[in-house]
């Protein structure tokens, strides 16, 4: 049975294409847009619940101080982007930072919170920038507002689904194959 699960699951994230389809603001609004922005690509999903599921790994500060890094490291990404800075290989960071962070999921890596929340504000300095890059006619100060919210209720999904799955006897064992199923979903955005 388990083992039935584990091929769906594959099969469902494997053939998964990122929806690059956002919210058009002129049409929807600015802070609409800016919630809607994260929800509506994969790759922005994924991070966002694995750095919650990490968090809720790790437990203890890291259940907050992880998740708030990323948002804080976020919006200074966001901020370099309305500079006019340019920022190299944004795309492929943010495809990195799925690998990546799954694997640190997957692998259960305990760092000191600190560490950890290093590692996730790198990362999200690069998905901070393509959120200003793609800014486009939307109001800065509303769709900023609006994907902070977004990405902070993907992170406490993440730590809620964390949290949960620790409860059950095989949770340990079903958060790091759901951070194996991440890693292997950038991989295969990555490759596709």
């Amino acid at each position: 049975m388990k083992r039935r699960i584990l091929l769906a699951a594959v099969a469902f994230v494997t053939s998964t294409a990122p929806a690059f389809a956002h919210l058009d603001p002129v049409e929807h609004g600015s802070l609409l847009a800016g919630i809607s922005h994260p929800l509506s690509g994969l790759d922005h999903i994924l991070v966002m619940i694995a750095v919650g599921l990490w968090a809720a790994q790790i437990g203890g500060r890291a259940l907050w101080a992880v998740p708030s890094a990323f948002v804080g490291s976020m919006a200074l990404g966001f901020g370099l982007a309305m500079t006019g800075l340019p920022l190299p290989f944004v795309e492929p960071a943010i495809l990195a930072s799925i690998v990546a962070l799954g694997l640190l999921v997957a692998m259960a890596v305990r760092l000191e919170t600190t560490a950890c929340a290093a590692i996730v504000g790198i990362f999200a300095l690069f998905h901070g920038y393509a959120h200003g890059d793609e800014l486009g006619v939307a109001g800065t100060l509303p769709f900023s507002a609006g994907f902070v919210i977004a990405t902070s209720l993907l992170h406490i999904a993440g730590i809620g689904l964390g949290l949960g799955i620790s409860r059950v006897s095989a949770g340990r064992t079903l958060s790091r194959v759901l951070g194996g199923l991440t890693a292997f979903a950038g991989l295969a955005l990555i490759l596709g």
